[in-house]
Formats: C-alpha cells, structure tokens, sequence
C-alpha cells in the first residue's frame, strides 16, 4: 500500500501533544459523556424529549400521543430521569415529566442542526 500515509512516529510535535494532553479530560469524565449520548441513540427517548420541550406531561399523554404502551414510555422516563435528562413533579396522583434544564435542548437543538447541514 505505496499510497497509504503512515506515522512512524519519525518526527513527534512535542508542544502540541503536551498542549493536548493538559486540555483532555479525565478517563471517567469520558466515559460518563459517552454514557450520556448512548441515552440519545434511541428514537423513543428522543422523541419523549421533543414532546417534553413543548410541555410537562404525564405518562397517559406521553404514551397516547406517541402511541405507544404506559409501560413502555415509563421505562423510557426512567432512563431519562437516571440520566437526569428529565424531572418530575407530583400532582395528587399524577406525575409531570419535564426536561432537566435547558442543556438537554441545547445538545438535541445542535445534534438537529448538525444533521440539517
């Protein structure tokens, strides 16, 4: 393969590598970041957060908008919530879902941005 480029690790830009090195995050700190886009690979939890940007909702409006089962949009809260992408609030024997706050539309807003381009 003539044509492949390849580092032989010939000439290392010393500064550059340091430089990079001091601005990467922690090992953990990564990983919990990668955690937190897996949350965003399912299209029902992105969709249950396009729906929570408009209006609280409970569970019963949540699943018969979406058409889907109380259970099934339950679980998705639930993931959501560990995630703290979302929060509730109790009245009487209902729960309200909302977002967390306004990063969780920022991060949607960008990554919708990024596929529109």
């Amino acid at each position: 393969m003539p044509n492949e480029e390849r580092c032989e690790y010939i000439h290392v830009h010393e500064e550059i590598i340091s430089r990079v090195q001091q601005s990467m995050p922690e090992d953990e700190d990564l990983f919990d970041l990668a955690e937190l886009f897996k949350i965003f690979g399912d299209s029902t939890r992105i969709k249950i957060l396009y729906v929570l940007f408009e209006s609280e909702m409970c569970v019963c409006d949540l699943a018969q908008l979406l058409g889907m089962t109380q259970s099934a949009i339950s679980h998705q809260l639930q993931v959501l919530k560990k995630s703290k992408l979302v929060k509730y609030r109790r009245e009487g024997k209902t729960v309200f879902y909302s977002l967390s706050d306004a990063h969780v539309r920022t991060i949607i807003n960008q990554g919708m941005e990024h596929i529109a381009e």
